[in-house]
Formats: C-alpha cells, structure tokens, sequence
C-alpha cells in the first residue's frame, strides 16, 4: 500500500520489510517535566513497513542517572531481546519507559545499548521541534510526526 505523499511526508507504506535502520540526524528529544531526558543528532531510525519509526538514541546523548534496570523484558523476532528501564526523576518513577537491546543479532548490532522511549510514557517527545505522539498501541513504541502517512497498524 503506497499513499500519495507531498515532498515533505514520508509514507510508513512505503518502509522495508524486514526493518531497516538508518542513521538520523535530526534533533531527537525526551522530556519529561522540563528535564531532558535525552537531547540527540546521533540517533538510529528504525523504519518498518506499515509503523512509525523508532528513535534509538546513544548512551552518551541520554541522562543515564536517571534511568534504572526494569525487570520487564520483550522479544523481537528482529531486533531479539529487549530489557527495560524505569525513570526516577525525583519522586516520580516512571516504569517501563525505555528499552534497548544489550544483545541484538549480527542485523541489527548497531543497535546495542542505544536506548529508545516510549512517547505515551514521558511528556513529550521531539523530533525537530515537532511533537510526537504514540501509536494507537502505544506499547509499540513508535514516533508519529505530522510529516508521516498512515494508515497507521
């Protein structure tokens, strides 16, 4: 399913299968209050047919001491194992609001210790200044931009 896109949009039809990562340089930010979470032009953009794109930022670009070992964990049949993190910013704690995987296969090995947010789970997510919003099912985790075509899964 392709659906006609202006210049500026990017139609999620038109993603691979399997996903693809591309290196993205376009300022990525998490927040949550007026705190940065994560602040990037570094990150990895996972692209899959027929989903909004996810955002895996690199550790350096993420405040680490304010993210903890969740015991949750999922399973990708592309991407493999993904553990979880909690985030404590003061008194609020966060669960389950980010993730990476520490053992990625050989496809997917850029993607080790980068660490992607849930959009439904902190404040606000920013791509280039454009707020994001989750999917429909938000434990997918994906990024919708007002520069994106649906449908979306």
């Amino acid at each position: 399913m392709s659906l006609h896109t202006s210049p500026s949009q990017e139609s999620i039809w038109e993603y691979p299968t399997p996903p693809a990562l591309e290196p993205n340089r376009r300022h990525i930010r998490v927040l949550v209050g007026r705190t940065a979470v994560a602040d990037s032009t570094r990150t990895l953009r996972l692209v899959h047919t027929g989903h909004p794109p996810h955002y895996y930022i690199p550790p350096e670009d993420v405040r680490l001491d304010l993210l903890q070992s969740s015991s949750h964990c999922s399973f990708c049949e592309w991407k493999g194992v993904a553990t979880y993190f909690d985030l404590r910013l003061g008194s609020t704690l966060i669960e389950a609001a980010a993730w990476t995987y520490l053992r990625p296969p050989r496809n997917f090995q850029a993607l080790r210790d980068y660490i992607a947010f849930f959009p439904h789970k902190v404040d606000r997510c920013l791509v280039d200044h454009m707020s994001v919003s989750p999917e429909a099912q938000p434990e997918r985790g994906g990024w919708i931009t007002p520069d994106l075509v649906g449908p979306f899964r």
